[in-house]
């Protein structure tokens, strides 16, 4: 099937005597200007006039002809480079043999001069390093028939979020592109159309890349974009294609590319590096990049591909990142890949989703797995780019007992276009502590201050440090936040952070019939199934604080990085059919106090795997705490997706509050840009709309969090130690929904997705972090849960009308849990956490 025309084309009426072709070299001079050289070839032209025209206005004049290029001296050159992307004006007046001017052609021109010198890339002779993405033409109404504002907007994107680079995966793009990016400031990898990945599936992928009779073809290729894009600055490097092997026709690419320009040549199927200029590899694991960091090669390395960021993630995008800027030897990165390439449609009633393999009735298909971009096919940014974007942020930020260090992370400009907002965070609230304006701190460069940050006894304490841009640009106005740090100053290690939400305690009454064990205490009623044990009602003040019992779960709503896990280890031994057999329910008594025991086999159907779980309800005045203790049993220890409790709470609770990470979605591998504080939202707008459905929302490193109607009333979840325990209590992650888990499981588009009359609430003591093994890393261990012992426990606590919790406690929150003392009560908005 032919796939049309997607591009623009134009025919042009050109004279007679004409201007056919240009080129422009920069040469940097010792005394810091530059010799800019134009060799053009003409057609019936005397020669032609060259004009440059600097960014201060300032003009300088030369001539060209066929035979002779044309030199201008810049003294005090500005050159070109990402951090700043200055242009001048290069006017090309084309005179024909009578000396009259039949054409005029402008170019916009950056001074840039690529060298490697001792296997360092240098641009201008800076050391530097490609932070970037791979980016392919997509547009979700109208396929690769993408306009030029959506690609502005991609660009616009890109540089809005930190990104230096973009690899022109697999393909040129339209020439307008490459002139957005010389004024954005964005370094290409331009690549060529060349892939042979069919070829694969002969087992042969060189077939053709080896065999001389597609010379022509292959060399073609490259000579089309090496001469229609050479003029550009932004142009870091050529690649001769992707996933193509290796054979004599890279070879004649690779030479004809050196003798069209001097620039460095990439192509990542060399791997031994025998002709190109950079050394590449994809998908390499973190400790193999560290390998290659530890044991250089003589050429500059990069990592064409990796991070895959398909659905939730990436994750572990951290650890890399921190491989990366340690080594010189390491010089790029470009995660796969920058856009989601969804098709907007649209349901009978009018919802939008987006489509992809499988849905126009094409087969074979490769299902979702062109849904693997930062960006949703509507150009909203994902969480993993918000993670990618504060792993980039330019200016480092480090404190320790009282000092502040500043490091700037540039190669090109210094950071006196950056402002610290600093803010001392007290229990999840920020308050304004000062700004810091590190000046003209050079690249590179590192420099500390000193910065006491008050702490109140008993109270955690955070400093927040905000790195924002006084700059205002194409892409962000003044005052934007490239980037945001926090560090421990207190940890609370005093009485629980909830202490004051527990009632005082009071006597329990408690009868027992057939079938349930119903406990009564202030003004509140709680029903257990004496069968199963579970906790089938728990009514205060008759309202209803749960709509579905507690359970112990061990699943998540798979996500794409968790594929291949669910194929080789989940699916097989049904880990995702976790049964509960409950073996005991036994109710004691204890002074002010009613506790229910439940001893319960959790594990998958047929499988001799799974847990032992004693499950513990402990009344005490209105609180119930809950507390689990899993002894695993079998021969199966590897990963599972989680370890925590899942329960439903009425649907009209749809107001979250939170004291622990946020605003945004993050997990365990991907909280970078995740900070502590106290943040407000709806179970709405917690969701993440992945084009595929999948699991999402979780938060971690929460003390507390809150979900009530537009009344305040719902119920409060604070984490507390394990009955009998001597450790303190561990933060804990939580996620909720307006549908289940079995929901977003069924959900191939988002429009599947009915929201229900209840919300799911998942407490979880573990969660597995995201990894990118779509098609790439998988979770690294730091971030395994495993099917092995574990005990948790969580207070459980209805709040009244306004947020506040039960009469009978006393005292200032210490947790800023809303609703007692003078703690505030304000709603706050998410990105505020004040």
């Amino acid at each position: 099937m032919a796939s049309g025309i997607f591009r623009d084309v134009y025919l042009m009426v050109r004279p007679s005597a004409r201007l056919e072709d240009f080129q422009v070299t920069t040469h940097l001079t010792d005394d810091g200007g530059a010799d800019v050289t134009v060799a053009v070839r003409t057609r019936a032209v005397r020669d032609v006039r060259l004009t440059l025209i600097g960014p201060d206005g300032t003009r300088l004049e030369s001539t060209a002809a066929d035979d002779a290029p044309g030199t201008l001296h810049v003294p005090e050159a500005r050159t070109w480079s990402p951090e700043s992307p200055v242009l001048y004006d290069l006017v090309m007046s084309v005179h024909d043999a009578d000396g009259a001017v039949v054409e005029t052609v402008p170019h916009r021109l950056g001074l840039a001069e690529l060298s490697i010198v001792d296997g360092r890339l240098l641009l201008n002779g800076a050391y530097f390093k490609m932070r970037g993405v791979n980016r392919h033409d997509h547009d979700d109404r109208r396929g690769r028939a993408v306009g030029m504002a959506r690609v502005r907007r991609d660009l616009e994107l890109m540089k809005l979020h930190n990104i230096n680079a973009v690899r022109t995966s697999h393909y040129p793009n339209d020439p307008r592109f490459y002139e957005m990016c010389d004024e954005l400031g964005l370094l290409v990898l331009a690549e060529t159309d060349l892939e042979t990945h069919g070829f694969e599936n002969t087992g042969d992928i060189a077939r053709i890349t080896d065999d001389p009779a597609w010379e022509p073809t292959f060399v073609d290729r490259i000579e089309r974009l090496v001469i229609q894009e050479r003029n550009h600055a932004c142009v870091v490097a050529w690649s001769l294609g992707n996933e193509s092997g290796f054979g004599c026709n890279i070879r004649a690419m690779y030479a004809r590319c050196k003798q069209l320009d001097a620039r460095p040549v990439h192509y990542e199927e060399d791997r031994d590096g025998e002709c190109v200029d950079l050394i590449s590899t994809m998908y390499s694991r973190v400790s193999q990049m560290n390998d290659f960091g530890e044991h250089p090669h003589p050429k500059p390395r990069i990592l064409c591909e990796y991070g895959h960021a398909m659905g939730n993630g990436p994750g572990g995008l951290a650890e890399y990142q921190r491989v990366i800027d340690r080594w010189d030897s390491i010089q790029g990165q470009f995660i796969w890949e920058w856009c989601d390439h969804g098709l907007a449609a649209m349901t009978e009633d009018g919802r939008e989703y987006h489509t992809y393999g499988g849905d126009h009735g094409d087969y074979p298909n490769n299902s979702n797995f062109c849904i693997d971009g930062l960006i949703f096919p509507w150009q909203e940014p994902s969480p993993g780019l918000t993670e990618y974007k504060q792993l980039l942020c330019p200016l480092g930020v480090g404190w320790d007992d009282g000092e502040l260090r500043v490091r700037n992370g540039r190669f090109f400009t210094d950071a006196s276009d950056i402002v610290l907002d600093l803010e001392r965070v007290v229990d999840g609230v920020a308050e304004p502590l000062g700004r810091l304006t590190p000046g003209p701190l050079a690249p590179q460069q590192e420099m500390g201050t000193a910065l006491p940050v008050p702490v109140e006894p008993g109270r955690s304490t955070h400093l927040r440090v905000r790195v924002r841009s006084t700059a205002a640009t194409a892409w962000a106005p003044r005052g934007h936040e490239l980037g945001v740090f926090q560090f421990v100053v207190a940890d609370s290690t005093g009485p629980d952070a909830a202490a004051h939400l527990r009632t005082e305690a009071s006597r329990m009454e408690v009868r027992a019939n057939d079938d349930e064990l119903v406990i009564f205490g202030v003004d509140q009623e709680l029903r257990f199934d004496i069968v199963t044990g579970a906790l089938t009602s728990w009514v205060r003040g008759g309202r209803p604080v749960l709509a579905a019992p507690p359970a112990v779960g061990f699943w998540t709503p798979l996500i794409d990085n968790h594929q291949q896990e669910a194929d080789a280890l989940w699916t097989g031994r049904n880990l995702q059919l976790m049964q509960t057999s409950t073996r005991s329910v036994v109710l004691r008594r204890e002074e002010n106090a009613a506790v229910v025991e439940v001893a319960q086999i959790i594990g998958p159907p047929a499988q001799e795997l799974g847990f032992e779980v004693d499950l513990t309800y402990t009344i005490t005045g209105s609180t119930v705490s809950v507390g689990a203790v899993g002894r695993a049993y079998g021969e199966y220890h590897d990963i599972i997706p989680r370890i925590g409790l899942t329960w439903e709470v009425p649907g009209s609770a749809h107001r979250v509050e939170w004291l622990g990470l946020g605003p945004g979605e993050n997990y365990p591998d991907s909280r970078a840009a995740a900070v502590v504080g106290r943040w407000s939202t709806t179970v709405e707008e917690m969701q993440t709309p992945y084009v595929v459905p999948q699991d999402c929302a979780n938060r971690g490193g929460v003390r507390w969090l809150t979900l009530t109607d537009a009344d305040g009333a719902g119920l409060a979840v604070a984490r507390t130690p394990l009955r009998g325990a001597c450790e303190p209590p561990e933060d804990f992650d939580f996620s909720v929904w307006p549908w289940t888990c079995q929901d977003i499981d069924a959900a191939r588009h988002r429009t599947d997705l009915a929201p229900r009359e209840n919300v799911t609430v998942n407490v979880n003591h573990r969660v597995l972090g995201l990894g990118s093994n779509s098609w790439g890393s998988e979770v690294l261990d730091t971030y395994r849960i495993r099917l092995e012992d574990f005990s948790f426990s969580f207070d459980l606590i209805p709040l009244d009308a306004d947020g506040v919790a039960p009469a009978g406690g006393a005292g200032e929150s210490a947790s800023g849990l809303p609703g007692t003392g003078t703690a505030p009560k304000t709603p706050t908005t998410p990105g505020t956490g004040a």
